[in-house]
């Protein structure tokens, strides 16, 4: 919240923000419209961008991507589910643990663990809620560090269920491709922050509006087993580099 009233103090042209806690972040994005400032969110808020004034909104709707992983733990042959999440008031992560658990059918216990920054608790504590329930059968974590710390706590218990992530990271892709875990989400996070940078810049100098009042989608979609080893080639590229004829 500080740096953005910082931003606002100092006249920048426009404001790319991710609405990951939003009551921590109100007073500061309602002097960003305040002063007349064009504001875009990106990543976390698709549900809350048009209220607060925003252009649009570039992410995923965490929702729609909860539904996802939810069908494909059930799918899987999931019947009690634990749900991990790495950070407290973060309403994105609470959206895809509650989602999930409409779809997955079964049983959903929530868990919030004390972050990605101390992997041997977080992994500890994931660990300590599977051993204390003999039916957990399917682990999501909210998160690409939860989710492999989910995958090997289990994997201590000597317990083989199906997992699932959210986002990309070298860790989880490794993961995935050596059958450790199910799945995970891409939102695309590098599209979001490219796209709401270039929206913008086009709102300032052109006066151009994009989504029409509603969110520009960067997801979800899923990375599993069929098409790991691409996305793990391209990653490792960095970026494809292809010549096109449009």
């Amino acid at each position: 919240a500080q740096m953005i009233e910082q931003a606002v103090t100092d006249g920048v042209d426009g404001i790319a923000v991710s609405l990951a806690d939003p009551k921590a972040l109100d007073g500061a994005i309602k002097k960003v419209i305040a002063a007349g400032i064009p504001l875009i969110t990106l990543n976390s808020g698709s549900d809350l961008f048009k209220g607060l004034g925003a252009i649009t909104h570039v992410g995923q709707d965490e929702t729609v991507a909860g539904h996802g992983a939810g069908e494909r733990l059930k799918a899987a042959g999931g019947k009690v589910m634990l749900c991990a999440k790495q950070e407290q008031s973060n309403v994105a992560l609470e959206t895809r643990c509650n989602a999930a658990a409409e779809t997955f059918g079964g049983k959903v216990i929530q868990i919030t663990t004390s972050g990605d920054a101390d992997r041997v608790t977080q992994q500890g504590e994931i660990k300590a809620a599977m051993d204390a329930d003999p039916s957990i059968d399917s682990f999501l974590g909210t998160g690409p560090v939860i989710a492999v710390d989910g995958a090997n706590a289990a994997a201590e218990l000597g317990r083989v269920m199906p997992t699932g992530g959210f986002d990309l990271s070298t860790e989880i892709l490794e993961y995935i491709n050596a059958d450790k875990m199910t799945f995970t989400i891409d939102q695309q996070q590098f599209l979001q922050g490219y796209l709401a940078v270039v929206f913008l810049y086009l709102n300032i100098t052109n006066k151009n509006t994009v989504g029409g009042g509603l969110p520009v989608m960067t997801g979800p979609g899923f990375v599993d087993k069929s098409n790991v080893v691409a996305v793990q080639e391209l990653v490792a590229k960095g970026k494809l580099v292809r010549s096109l004829r449009i």
